[in-house]
C-alpha cells in the first residue's frame, strides 16, 4: 500500500468527520482550522500541521485538530508526537476505527506492543477499506510471528483471506504461517511420538509432496502396522498405490479403497476411487453406482462429478455429461481435467466455440500448474541443498 495514498485517506476521512461533528471554535481558532484544511487540500502538510497545532493551543479538545495533527505527525515519523493526539481523538470518539488503527501502528513503533495489539485487534475486523484492513492485519501478523504466537497469527490471516482472497500479500502471509505451523507440528510429533502411526503417516505425506511414491507407500504401511485404526490411512495408502508406476502396486489400491469404505462408509473420496477402478475395468454401470453414491454424500465433489461425466460420455449421453462438468468448472476455474473433458463434450455436441474456449482454459491452467510444479520442485531442491547434512560437502 502506498504511504501517500493511505496518508491522504486518513487525513481526508478524519477532516470530514471532525468538521461534520463539531462547529469550529469562534475567532482565531476557527481561522486556524480553516487554513489547516486549505493547506491539506493543497498537500502543504507542514503548514497544515502548524495550523492544527494553533487550533489546539486555544481549543485542546478539538477532535478534528487532534486527529489530523496525529495523522500528520505519524507520517512524518514523529511517533512520540503523534501518539497523544491520536489517543485523544480515539478517547473522544471510539468509533474512529481508522484513527485507532493508526494509533496501534504508532504504539508498535514506540515499542508499546501490548497497547498496539489491543488497538489493532479491536479494529482489524471493522475496517471497510481493504488496503487499510490488510495493512493493519499484516502488522498484527508480524507482531504475532515475532512473538512465536503462530495460532494467533493464523486467526488474523484467515480473516484477511476471507476479506481479500486474491491479495498476494495475504496469500504469502498465509503460506508462511501455515508452513511454519506444519513444521512446528511435525517437530512436536517427532519428539512426542517418534514411532507412532501418526509420525509415519506424516512422513509419508511429506514423501508424497516430493513425488517419492515408493517411499510414501513404505511409510503408510508402517503407519498401518503401528495403528491400523488411523483415520483415512487406507485411503491415503490407496492413493499412493494408485499413483505408482508399478502395475503390481497399482493393483493393490482397490483393496485399500474397500478397506477405507469399510472403516468409514461416508468416505466419498474412497467411494469415488472405487468408481474410477470400476471405470478402468470397463464396468460403466458399477462406476456410475459408486459415483452417484459419492455425490449423494458430497454433491459438489469434483472427482465424482468428473467420473460420472466420463461414464455418460462413454455411453454417448453428452447432454447428461455437460452439466456435470460445467458444475466443476464453475466451482473451480482451475480444474484442468474438467476443462479438457468439457471441451471434448462440447465438440461432440457441435458447439465449436464453447469447445475452443474450454480448450483455451485447459491450456492456460495446465501451463500455470506446470510452472508451479517446477517452482515447488526447485524450492525443495534448494531446501535439500541448504540442509545441515549437506553443509561442508
Amino acid at each position: 500500500m502506498k504511504v501517500r495514498a493511505v496518508f491522504l485517506f486518513f487525513c481526508l476521512s478524519v477532516a470530514n468527520c471532525g468538521m461534520a461533528q463539531q462547529a469550529a471554535s469562534a475567532g482565531e481558532a476557527s481561522a486556524h482550522q480553516q487554513r489547516a484544511h486549505q493547506y491539506l487540500n493543497q498537500k502543504k502538510t507542514d503548514l497544515a500541521a502548524k495550523e492544527f497545532a494553533a487550533v489546539l493551543a486555544t481549543d485542546p479538545k478539538n477532535l478534528d485538530a487532534q486527529a489530523n495533527l496525529g495523522v500528520l505527525l505519524y507520517f512524518k515519523k514523529d511517533y512520540e508526537g503523534a501518539e497523544p493526539h491520536l489517543r485523544s481523538a480515539v478517547e473522544q470518539k471510539p468509533d474512529l476505527t481508522k484513527i485507532r488503527a493508526l494509533l496501534g501502528m504508532c504504539e508498535r513503533r514506540l515499542g508499546k506492543m501490548d497497547d498496539a495489539r489491543k488497538d489493532l485487534e479491536a479494529v482489524v475486523g471493522q475496517l471497510d477499506d481493504p488496503s487499510i484492513r490488510t495493512e493493519v492485519g499484516l502488522e498484527l501478523i508480524e507482531m504475532d510471528t515475532a512473538s512465536h504466537d503462530l495460532p494467533r497469527a493464523a486467526s488474523v490471516v484467515e480473516l484477511l483471506r476471507q476479506k481479500s482472497p486474491a491479495d498476494p500479500r495475504v496469500l504469502y502471509a498465509a503460506y508462511r504461517i501455515y508452513t511454519d505451523l506444519a513444521g512446528e507440528a511435525l517437530l512436536g510429533l517427532s519428539l512426542a511420538a517418534p514411532d507412532s502411526g501418526q509420525m509415519y503417516q506424516a512422513i509419508a505425506h511429506e514423501l508424497v509432496q516430493q513425488r517419492d511414491m515408493n517411499g510414501a507407500i513404505t511409510d503408510f504401511r508402517k503407519a498401518i502396522a503401528a495403528n491400523p485404526d488411523l483415520p483415512g490411512i487406507h485411503y491415503e495408502l490407496g492413493e499412493a498405490l494408485h499413483s505408482s508406476d508399478d502395475l503390481t502396486l497399482r493393483a493393490e489400491a482397490e483393496e485399500q479403497y474397500k478397506m477405507a469404505v469399510a472403516a468409514n462408509p461416508s468416505d466419498e473420496k474412497a467411494i469415488t476411487r472405487l468408481g474410477d477402478v470400476a471405470f478402468d475395468k470397463g464396468d460403466l454401470d458399477g462406476a456410475a453406482v459408486s459415483y452417484k453414491k459419492a455425490l449423494a454424500l458430497a454433491p459438489g465433489d469434483a472427482d465424482a462429478l468428473i467420473g460420472l461425466a466420463r461414464v455418460y460420455t462413454e455411453k454417448n449421453d453428452l447432454q447428461a455429461a455437460a452439466p456435470l462438468l460445467e458444475r466443476v468448472v464453475n466451482a473451480d476455474v482451475s480444474n484442468v481435467q474438467a476443462h479438457y473433458r468439457l471441451s471434448v463434450v462440447y465438440r461432440r455436441l457441435k458447439r465449436p466455440e464453447d469447445a475452443k474456449r474450454q480448450l483455451e482454459q485447459y491450456q492456460k491452467y495446465k501451463e500455470m500448474k506446470e510452472k508451479l510444479r517446477k517452482i515447488y520442485k526447485n524450492l525443495r531442491l534448494e531446501d535439500t541443498d541448504a540442509s545441515p547434512d549437506n553443509e561442508g560437502r
